[in-house]
């Protein structure tokens, strides 16, 4: 418990400094725009406005505020600007950090960003990066400033880039890291740790070195507090241990970053087919899949098609959010089509247009909970295309259960205050009947885009709502039609 305690209060001392540090930043900006203004409003006593003794001491303090700032926390900062006011700060910053922070920032804020920026400064920018950041940046880069950082690699550089780049976002490839230590196994420690003395610091994430052979396969791996330890005399190839899991290029990243989780790992090696050492995978850049990933799935879930600058021209978030609303348009017109056939019965029993809103969003809850738990199983590798029926029969039985039980008792309310019994039969039927549609839904939607290649999470609560909307009127009009309407 304490320990809980201690890391939330961690958390939200972080959360805290970079809330003020955004706060200072926007203070800082502003008063800039109010003194830049009144000198100009002095152009007859000043030359040049911007050069005020009070408009530099203002922008002196505004670089020294984002020159102290870990270039994620100025990433954070400008995603938080609106347009002018990012790219007034962002021509601030050290022109020596403009790579790094271009790599932490959103993809939709670093396009903003990047159309800043000539091409001199985007050089400049790129040729401060490793491969692998590099390889990350470059598809947001024109295409003559990439080829002109390749010039200034050298042949061992150029291929990694290449090979990175070859790579789809969601492989193991796409998060590789080439900055790694390689040691032989037929050498001991003493010489290890005079290697390791020759960098001025060791590779982020360096909770191990990994030991290869002279074709650079790789053997095993050595832990660095192993390392510390133990006996300088003694050999590598004594100490070394079997890497508890070694990846390829083309595997999924999300494999591996269940497999950082379940075996709480800090780096693991990529190797080739051959089973030679390329690349190694840090904890970091998988907890930043993660993110990216969960990011994505929320956006995708509430039919946004494309990463989106909060700050974005309306046109552009036109674009990013039409598809999925013309589809929510298309089924709020069915599923208002199919209220309309029951027009007649609605006319004689008013209450029907009340209670059929109940059917259709208690089914949509319901299902999205489904929906939500198959498309996490089929992201997380638990479940397959095997396994469909036997889910299916699962959430039916349980969305039986639920309608019998809570639409037993809205009937049984509904039923005693209207004073019809037989209209709370009719609304527990049509919930439960809905229930077991949105279970089908729930399982079928995610199962269905899985085995087209697709990701069970895009629009899928979309489509869901649809069914559910549509077919809780179309069940429900319908029973109270045949059971209420008819006997009367």
């Amino acid at each position: 418990m304490p320990e809980a305690l201690e890391k939330e209060s961690l958390s939200a001392s972080v959360d805290d400094a970079l809330s003020i540090a955004l706060s200072d930043v926007v203070s800082l900006v502003r008063q800039y725009r109010l003194l830049y203004g009144f000198a100009e409003s002095l152009a007859d006593t000043l030359d040049n406005p911007s050069q005020s003794p009070v408009v530099q001491g203002v922008l002196t303090r505004l670089r020294a505020k984002l020159d102290e700032l870990h270039p994620a926390d100025v990433a954070h900062i400008l995603e938080a600007l609106p347009l002018d006011e990012r790219i007034f700060v962002w021509d601030l910053v050290k022109a020596d950090r403009d790579g790094e922070i271009l790599v932490e920032t959103s993809d939709a804020v670093r396009e903003s960003l990047i159309a800043s920026m000539d091409a001199p400064e985007l050089l400049a920018a790129a040729s401060q990066l490793d491969t692998d950041d590099l390889a990350e940046l470059a598809p947001d880069l024109p295409s003559e400033v990439v080829e002109a950082v390749k010039r200034t690699l050298d042949p061992e550089e150029r291929e990694q880039l290449r090979q990175a780049m070859s790579y789809e976002d969601d492989m193991v490839g796409a998060l590789m890291d080439f900055e790694m230590i390689e040691v032989r196994g037929d050498v001991t420690l003493e010489v290890v740790m005079r290697y390791l003395r020759r960098f001025d610091e060791l590779p982020a994430n360096t909770d191990q070195v990994f030991v290869v052979d002279r074709d650079d396969k790789l053997i095993g791996v050595l832990p660095t507090n192993v390392i510390l330890v133990s006996d300088e005399d003694t050999l590598v190839s004594t100490l070394m241990v079997e890497p508890k899991i070694r990846f390829e290029p083309m595997d999924h990243a999300d494999s591996a970053a269940a497999a950082f989780e379940r075996y709480d790992l800090v780096s693991a090696p990529v190797v080739d087919a051959k089973g030679e050492l390329i690349g190694r995978v840090t904890v970091a850049e998988v907890l930043d899949f993660v993110r990216e990933s969960s990011e994505e799935d929320l956006r995708q879930q509430a039919g946004l098609r494309d990463e989106e600058d909060i700050f974005a021209s309306v046109w552009k978030s036109v674009q990013n959010r039409w598809q999925w609303l013309g589809l929510n348009l298309i089924t709020a017109f069915v599923a208002s089509r199919a209220t309309d056939l029951f027009q007649g019965s609605i006319e004689k029993l008013a209450v029907l247009a009340v209670l059929q809103t109940i059917v259709a969003g208690i089914g949509g809850n319901s299902g999205n909970q489904t929906l939500t738990m198959i498309a996490r199983a089929i992201a997380l590798g638990q479940i397959g295309s095997e396994h469909f029926r036997r889910l299916v029969k699962k959430e039916i039985s349980v969305a039986l259960i639920n309608g019998l039980i809570f639409g037993g008792v809205i009937g049984l309310v509904i039923g005693l205050m209207e004073k019809n019994l037989a209209l709370g039969l009719v609304l527990t039927l049509a919930m439960t009947l809905n229930l077991v549609l949105a279970a089908i839904m729930g399982v079928v939607i995610p199962m269905w885009r899985y085995r087209q290649g697709k990701d069970p999470a895009a629009g899928s609560s979309v489509l869901l709502t649809a069914v559910t909307d549509t077919g809780g009127f179309f069940i429900f009009l319908g029973l109270a039609t045949l059971i209420l309407l008819r006997r009367s």
